[in-house]
């Protein structure tokens, strides 16, 4: 055979190959475009075609689970053997252990769960709790009770798992640890704060039967429920009344602190009452009312309180006009738990608190140095603020060893990781996400060390699917690839276009790794797209401001139209707060209107107006933008940098002055 004709027919091979694998990817695609959908038909008939693809084991789940609730348990089994050891095999498995959950099969729970490796999901793991409390009784575990009052309490929504185990246990006292009726008016109250009624109503269904009735009731009226009530004799009758102030506080905090002062308040216990007051004072501090404060005032323990309501508290005392209440910070941070005041905002702000006394003692000084030093580090807003309260600016850490060959050869040859990859490639980016998460996950047995995670996270960023070379990298604790954790993909054009308008690249960057983590075709929930999730209605508001002709929102979806698009109206809010970096970043996340009503109030440090910025999105993005920005400096620059300088002060605007931009969006 002549050599032409051999590489014609090479040629052709690679060809099919390339159209076989093409015709694989689209199978797979609609494949899970008919899972969403629930086609189970077309789900079976597209599965022989697959067989083989990379991606073989999600279509297999996708078939099986849109079936599961009458798929024979040999078909599982199968399931379970033919791709044991995938993250596909623990998905299905926590499936069919909520599905012998719901049907109380627990023999074959028992025989399943000690399989499951995921172990993350709450209701799974209420099951199991309840299991071992029938199976063990008096022999169970101290803290069997505690586990599932934590799982239960932790659960936004109703759900079967965690519902059912604390009906079995609370009151049962052959279980150790037992839990109590006090449990369920407990999750009653934090359902109710949540407006989660249905949850609530689940957890009151637990105590005596009469009690459902009166909980209907004030869940469609509380203050017709609080009018129709002259006195309240038993305990489900004043737990019942201080879930109706509960419901009155949501919408309506001056009435109920109305009917708490001069009606319901002496008939209840003092710690029902502080429980309302924390909620109507946690409200007032929400709506950055001055009368926070007061409402605190009249709770008699603070320990009474949850976390939720003391940080409130921490906030308010923060925010007053005469300056931080730092006393009333001291005291909300030491009564929270453990857990809480290890986070490191109460940490910052208790050291704060300590140094702020007219005149602290040596001890108090030294205190506060302790907590300072615990938290100080690079590694976020809090962070970064305790290192320049110990006089340091905020560095770029020094690199780790580099990734060796062996350690990058292990990641591209792990399969979970290579399938996670591929189906993000195809679009397919909620399933990739988990399966990378699974591979990557500490938490599991079997979960990778800190070298096999920077080379994960290597083997990310060599493909430009930065969202997971930021968030695995982001997980290690003791060795820090800050090139992985803040990269700067398509640097020329953000860095040109941000001097071109006068804007800070290292604010810019610190604003896109917190929309977007660089992932260009990212889109919310709410329509935002691209690199710097531009909404289409901003975005044509932002094109006729900057000049942008023949503007239409297809094009956000174009990388240099959204950087042009993103950091012009960025420039514009940071125009139209007087250069203010905490405010702009706020109104790029809540729209402008909110954060000129939101620096209404004293004027103080940055710091302290966004630990009170009332929405916990927008709290949380102002904080990391800032951080993000500090750290981008340091790398951009070379030179250490400050985050208090970008800070600032926030109060409101000078009057005096005309606005600069009347028409933002």
């Amino acid at each position: 055979m002549k050599l032409p004709r051999i590489l014609t027919l090479i040629a052709l091979a690679v060809a099919c190959s390339v159209q076989a694998q093409s015709k694989g990817d689209d199978l797979i695609v609609e494949m899970s475009q008919a899972f969403r959908q629930g086609n189970r038909a077309r789900l079976a008939q597209l599965l022989p075609q697959v067989r083989g693809h990379v991606l073989e084991p999600w279509a297999a789940y996708w078939e099986l689970k849109s079936r599961l609730d009458t798929a024979l348990p040999q078909e599982v089994q199968d399931f379970f053997t033919r791709y044991a050891g995938t993250y596909q095999e623990d998905r299905l498995r926590n499936d069919w252990l909520l599905l012998l959950g719901q049907r109380r099969d627990w023999t074959n729970f028992e025989a399943e769960y000690p399989k499951y490796r995921m172990n993350d999901d709450r209701e799974v793991r209420c099951y199991a709790l309840l299991v071992t409390a029938v199976r063990d009784g008096p022999a169970a575990p101290a803290s069997l009770g505690e586990e599932v009052r934590r799982n239960w309490f932790a659960q936004r929504d109703v759900d079967d798992g965690c519902t059912l185990a604390a009906s079995r246990l609370i009151g049962n006292a052959d279980v150790p640890g037992r839990m109590v009726t006090n449990d369920a008016w407990q999750k009653a109250r934090l359902a109710l704060e949540a407006n989660r009624p249905r949850a609530a109503a689940a957890a009151v269904e637990i105590v005596p039967p009469e009690a459902m009735g009166q909980f209907n009731e004030l869940n469609q009226s509380p203050t017709k429920y609080l009018t129709s009530r002259v006195v309240v004799a038993s305990k489900a009758r004043k737990e019942i009344m201080v879930l109706a102030l509960i419901k009155l506080a949501a919408t309506d905090p001056d009435n109920a602190a109305r009917q708490l002062d001069n009606k319901w308040g002496p008939q209840l216990t003092p710690e029902e009452r502080d429980w309302v007051w924390g909620v109507i004072a946690r409200q007032a501090a929400q709506r950055l009312g001055n009368e926070a404060l007061d409402h605190y005032a009249k709770v008699s323990r603070d320990r009474d309180l949850t976390d939720d309501m003391l940080a409130w508290k921490v906030r308010a005392a923060l925010r007053v006009i005469r300056g931080p209440q730092w006393p009333a910070v001291l005291q909300a941070i030491d009564a929270m738990s453990e857990e809480a005041q290890r986070e490191p905002a109460w940490v910052y702000w208790k050291a704060r608190a300590l140094l702020a006394r007219s005149a602290p003692s040596e001890r108090q000084k030294e205190e506060a140095q302790k907590l300072l030093e615990s938290i100080a580090s690079w590694r976020g807003f809090y962070p970064q603020l305790a290192l320049e309260e110990l006089g340091q600016k905020v560095a770029v850490p020094p690199p780790p060893a580099p990734i060796t060959p062996e350690e990058k050869e292990a990641a591209r040859r792990n399969p979970s990781l290579n399938r996670a990859l591929y189906a993000i490639a195809l679009g397919i980016r909620g399933e990739g996400v988990r399966e990378w998460n699974y591979a990557t996950n500490l938490e599991k047995p079997g979960g990778m060390a800190e070298r096999e995670l920077l080379a994960a996270a290597q083997f990310a960023c060599e493909r430009e699917v930065w969202d997971r070379c930021i968030n695995t990298s982001d997980r290690t604790k003791t060795e820090f690839d800050i090139e992985q954790r803040f990269p700067m993909p398509f640097r020329e054009s953000v860095v040109r276009r941000s001097q071109e308008i006068g804007l800070d690249p290292a604010y810019v960057y610190g604003l896109i790794r917190q929309e977007s983590r660089f992932v260009m075709d990212a889109r919310s929930h709410v329509g935002a797209s691209g690199l710097m999730q531009v909404m289409p209605a901003t975005a044509r508001w932002t094109a006729r401001k900057i000049g942008l002709p023949n503007f239409v929102a297809d094009q956000l979806h174009d990388r240099e139209t959204n950087i042009a698009i993103g950091t012009g109206y960025l420039k514009l809010v940071l125009d139209g707060f007087d250069g203010s970096m905490p405010l702009a970043a706020a109104a790029y996340n809540a729209g402008p209107r909110r954060p000129r009503s939101w620096r209404n109030g004293p004027l103080i440090e940055a710091a302290m107006w966004a630990e009170n910025v009332p929405f916990g999105e927008t709290r949380d993005y102002v904080k990391k933008v800032l951080a993000n920005t500090t750290l981008y400096a340091a790398i951009l620059t070379g030179q250490p940098q400050s985050l208090k300088a970008r800070l600032g002060l926030v109060g409101p605007r000078d009057a005096r002055l005309p606005e600069p931009i009347q028409d933002l969006p």
